[in-house]
């Protein structure tokens, strides 16, 4: 009888363990952790590539609120992916395609593109009222823009833009140096609702703007960033030439 007890320790041991043919404290073949590159689950995607800028819910922090509903009625799915795929040049948003130098691929950011879309965006944000376009189409008039920002967004942003009681400014360089051109036409036209800022509609109840005042609006605030951003004065400009 003692020489059958190795075989029945051996086969109860094997019951126990379900039959699995693998070394004790060593994953099984299923229970690995998936490959970077395999993952296409959204909410792991958004919450290590996005969430850190645009928030947890796609509703902003230090950046746009990608999220936003009426951002995603007038940002097509083909203008996010370019910009989530190659980044803006210039500005904080880098680029996260493998093709462009980032860790995703284009099954990747496709997944966050669709999960973006099918959670947050809404059929009546825009609430039947045209907006003006996303992509600028033409050049605004910056004399005009002048005139427009006073009208639409110094109650709050105070006088020239630069700050008042109710918001920051929006002139300062070092702000202007960090964002697009686009990326001042989505806001005006889009607002930072997380921040208290109303869309196109709401800056002057009853009146929202028009596509003419985002133009030149935009070509008054880009006119305020410094020609050089980051670049050292000109040694032309310093006492006795010094270097």
């Amino acid at each position: 009888m003692s020489g059958q007890w190795p075989a029945i320790l051996a086969s109860l041991l094997i019951t126990s363990c379900g039959g699995f043919r693998t070394v004790p404290g060593q994953p099984g073949g299923t229970s690995g952790p998936s490959a970077p590159a395999q993952i296409l689950d959204f909410t792991i995607l958004y919450g290590r590539n996005c969430a850190g800028c645009h928030g947890r819910e796609g509703r902003g922090g230090v950046a746009i609120g990608i999220g936003e509903p009426v951002y995603l009625a007038i940002a097509s799915d083909a203008a996010i992916t370019r910009a989530t795929a190659d980044g803006v040049a210039g500005t904080a948003m880098p680029a996260f395609a493998k093709r462009s130098g980032g860790m995703l691929t284009d099954d990747q950011i496709s997944a966050i593109v669709r999960g973006i879309r099918s959670r947050w965006a809404k059929p009546d944000a825009l609430r039947d009222v045209e907006p003006p376009p996303y992509a600028a189409s033409q050049t605004g008039d910056a004399e005009r823009g002048a005139a427009v920002y006073g009208t639409f967004c110094s109650s709050c942003h105070g006088p020239g833009g630069r700050g008042g009681a109710r918001a920051s400014s929006i002139v300062d360089a070092a702000y202007l140096q960090l964002v697009s051109d686009q990326e001042l036409r989505t806001l005006v036209i889009v607002g930072r609702p997380d921040l208290g800022a109303p869309d196109w509609r709401g800056d002057l109840p009853g009146r929202p703007m028009s596509p003419q005042d985002v133009f030149d609006v935009v070509a008054w605030l880009a006119g305020q960033r410094p020609a050089l951003p980051g670049q050292p004065y000109s040694t032309a400009l310093l006492p006795g030439g010094v270097r």
